[in-house]
């Protein structure tokens, strides 16, 4: 008469741990060992069938669901389709899928229905619309003209001397968003207020404006560009080292605007920023 080997384990053996004198514990079946016995058991499959199907001996598929062997990563894409189940279902973890709502799902199933060009379109399109909303949440940026050199330094006309300008991208605050020019310092004469190399904000004033006696404005006289603070009686400068700068009526005197504050390193925006803020405007940097 034949005989079958049963293999037990120590736990089952009746054997005693002898560092605790406790019976021995059984010892833990790997998660994924679990499920395929698991999912096999649910859908009737003999292990010996299953084996089969993975081209493997039924003594194999017994050492998983036992705990004593786990199966090669390779072998998994197989197992999965054997057991009609995902890696999720295997490993036990929820499915992407299944934090989608049945209209996020159905706009997946869609797209896994297009061909592989409509599927770049409306990835294209996406990131189209991320890249706008995003910009759209970005902080509000205002452009004005920047001048590097005197405004108006050689100039036949200093009424022209905006072709000399270049952009400048700021972020809008109250200051900036009364200025239309930034103007560069030049010197010491408006010191302690306004040291060499600043940026200014010059508000335009509208034609025929003037500014109150006291408040401080860009100028050119002759072909020289000043920032001065207006009196009755001519230019001031601030630093009172220097001379008060006189006119009369048949000097040529342009009122550029008022100085409504200065550029400070917050006001500048990150170029990310400026970038989204041209894109939406059908513009670029370059």
């Amino acid at each position: 008469m034949s005989r079958r080997k049963v293999e037990l384990s120590a736990a089952e053996a009746g054997m005693v741990d002898l560092r605790t004198a406790q019976p021995a514990e059984k010892a833990a079946v790997p998660l994924i060992c679990e499920r395929i016995r698991h999912y096999r058991s649910a859908r009737a499959i003999e292990q010996k069938a299953f084996a089969a199907q993975l081209g493997l001996s039924a003594n194999t598929v017994s050492n998983w669901e036992r705990g004593r062997a786990r199966p090669d990563v390779n072998l998994l894409p197989a197992i999965c389709r054997a057991l009609g189940i995902t890696l999720y279902d295997l490993y036990g973890e929820a499915a992407p899928d299944a934090f989608l709502s049945k209209r996020e799902q159905q706009l997946v199933e869609s797209y896994r229905a297009l061909s592989v060009g409509n599927r770049y379109a409306v990835e294209k399109a996406i990131e189209t619309l991320r890249f706008v909303q995003n910009a759209e949440n970005q902080p509000d940026i205002r452009q004005l003209l920047y001048f590097e050199r005197a405004l108006a330094a050689g100039a036949a006309d200093p009424t022209e001397f905006e072709q000399d300008a270049e952009a400048m991208y700021l972020y809008l605050s109250p200051e900036v968003k009364r200025a239309d020019y930034v103007f560069r310092v030049n010197g010491d004469s408006m010191e302690p207020d306004f040291l060499s190399g600043d940026m200014v904000l010059v508000e335009k004033l509208l034609a025929g404006a003037l500014l109150h006696y006291g408040e401080i404005g860009a100028f050119i006289v002759g072909n020289e560009t000043y920032i001065k603070q207006y009196e009755a009686d001519g230019l001031h400068s601030l630093n009172k080292k220097y001379d008060v700068l006189h006119f009369d009526e048949e000097q040529a005197v342009y009122l550029i605007g008022r100085i409504v504050g200065k550029v400070s390193q917050k006001d500048i925006p990150a170029k990310e920023d400026v970038e989204a803020y041209l894109t939406l405007r059908g513009r670029s940097l370059d």
